[in-house]
C-alpha cells in the first residue's frame, strides 16, 4: 500500500498516512481517463447553438413569378436556400451533447488519475485545516507552508466552511467535497490537496 507523508497545517511533518491501495495503488489505465475527460468536456458543452431554416425566416410567402413563360427558373419562394437570405439547411440545432460511460469504468477512471498523482508525488495530505474565520491570507499563509506554489485542488470534508470560503478567491486554487471529486478537476490541476477526513471519504466512496 502507498505511503505519502501527513502533514499538519503549519507544514510540519506528523508521520504518514497509509492510503488505500484499490483507490490510490493501481496501474493507471489510460484510455479509460481519455474516455471519461471527453464525456466531461461533453457534458460541458451547452448546445445552444441554431439556425433559422426556411420555416422560420421572415418573409418570402408570396411565389416570387409566376411558374412559366418567363424564362427563369421556378421558384416557390425567396427565402429558399438557394436565395441570398434565405434558410439555412443542415445547420446546428439545440442539442445535448451529454452522455455517460458505465459506472465501473467511471470509477476506474477516478481511480487511475488517484494512482498517478500518488506516483507523480503531486498530492497533499494535511492532518486538518481549520480556521476562526474566512481569512484568504491565512490560506494562502498554508499553502506556502506546505510548499504549493501551482495549481491546487482542494478537497475538503463536509462541513469545513470557513476554509472553503477561505480559498475561493485565490487564483488557481479550487475547492471540492470528496463526493464531487472528478477525473477532469484531478488531471487539471498540478497537486491534490486533501484532508485526513476528506482523504477517508473518498477511500469510502470509491473502494
Amino acid at each position: 500500500m502507498p505511503n505519502v507523508t501527513l502533514f499538519k497545517q503549519d507544514g510540519t511533518q506528523n508521520g504518514e498516512v497509509t492510503l488505500n491501495d484499490a483507490v490510490f495503488g493501481i496501474e493507471p489505465n489510460e484510455s479509460v481517463v481519455y474516455d471519461a475527460i471527453t464525456m466531461q468536456r461533453a457534458s460541458l458543452r451547452q448546445g445552444t447553438h441554431a439556425v433559422k431554416n426556411r420555416s422560420a425566416v421572415r418573409g418570402g410567402g408570396a411565389k416570387p413569378w409566376r411558374q412559366k413563360g418567363t424564362g427563369r427558373a421556378r421558384q416557390g419562394s425567396i427565402r429558399s436556400p438557394q436565395w441570398r437570405g434565405g434558410g439555412t439547411v443542415f445547420g446546428p440545432t439545440p442539442r445535448s451533447y451529454s452522455y455517460n460511460l458505465p459506472k465501473k469504468v467511471r470509477r476506474l477512471a477516478i481511480r487511475s488519475v488517484l494512482s498517478s498523482k500518488v506516483l507523480d508525488e503531486e498530492i497533499v495530505v494535511v492532518d486538518e485545516l481549520n480556521f476562526d474565520a474566512p481569512k484568504t491570507k491565512e490560506f494562502r499563509a498554508v499553502l506556502n507552508n506546505l510548499d504549493v506554489n501551482q495549481k491546487a485542488l482542494v478537497v475538503l470534508e463536509d462541513g469545513n466552511e470557513f476554509a472553503k470560503l477561505s480559498a475561493r478567491n485565490i487564483p488557481g486554487v479550487k475547492v471540492i467535497a470528496p463526493n464531487n471529486v472528478s477525473v477532469l478537476d484531478v488531471v487539471a490541476y498540478d497537486k491534490l490537496i486533501l484532508t485526513k477526513a476528506a482523504l477517508e471519504q473518498v477511500e469510502e466512496a470509491l473502494q
